[in-house]
């Protein structure tokens, strides 16, 4: 945007796609591809705009339905390369993909990627030191049961660990993303997080209410009360992790 004097005037500047567009078109023999993460916590209408007929298969160029359409503000023509793809992440157990407007979902090819624990046996200390495929294998097949396969937890958190050091990083992935991530699927039922980790990670806790004297049967519904705690994480060993699988 420029002022000048008492007149305010704009430049059109291209965004991302239209330069990415020229590219594809001028090289057709390679593919290029725009990547949107987490596409449904977008709004679809202003992300696309005119794009989402230009997207379909059959009105890209060269195609039998090809449509051009003309910027409104640059006034320049524009259509989508048949080399161009448009890929969307989004993360199935998040209620806004239920949002997802149908004119989108026809749009796009949707590819299911589930956790794939053979990932983790590339791992060279994989096996010497802690079976990581086998330990997200068997907390996933728990998260099925109790809440549904959509909540597995994915590989990824467990793809860059250092053989160095492979106690204190599982101490921090455990800490600060699978527990608060088991906490959140489970609504802090620590029982259900109980059943997925196990006793060395979750402690059960009775004892008594302590109320005040008071002519009231209410108290008897509340005298004993059980409560649940994480253990500390300092107390959390190799043998730890491995006794969540074994």
């Amino acid at each position: 945007m420029e002022s000048t004097g008492q007149d305010l005037q704009y430049i059109i500047q291209p965004g991302l796609l239209k330069p990415l567009e020229e590219r594809a078109s001028d090289d057709p023999d390679h593919d290029y591809a725009l990547f949107i993460d987490e596409i449904n916590r977008g709004n679809v209408a202003e992300i696309f705009g005119e794009l989402i007929t230009l997207i379909e298969d059959d009105k890209r160029m060269r195609q039998e339905n090809e449509i051009r359409v003309r910027l409104p503000y640059s006034r320049e023509e524009f259509a989508v390369p048949q080399n161009l793809f448009i890929v969307g992440t989004m993360n199935t157990a998040d209620r806004s993909a239920e949002a997802l407007d149908t004119a989108l979902r026809r749009r796009f090819s949707f590819i299911e990627c589930m956790p794939d624990p053979s990932r983790l046996q590339e791992s060279p200390y994989a096996v010497e030191q802690i079976d990581l495929a086998e330990l997200l294998r068997s907390m996933n097949s728990r998260i099925r049961r109790l809440v549904g396969r959509d909540h597995t937890i994915g590989h990824a958190y467990f793809m860059n660990l250092d053989s160095d050091d492979l106690e204190d990083q599982l101490r921090l992935v455990f800490a600060n993303r699978i527990i608060p991530l088991l906490q959140e699927y489970f609504y802090d039922n620590w029982a259900k997080i109980g059943l997925v980790l196990g006793s060395d990670f979750v402690e059960v806790e009775e004892h008594d209410a302590g109320f005040a004297s008071f002519d009231t049967e209410l108290w008897e519904d509340y005298e004993h009360q059980t409560t649940y705690r994480i253990t500390p994480r300092r107390s959390w060993t190799l043998d730890t992790f491995r006794r969540i699988y074994e």
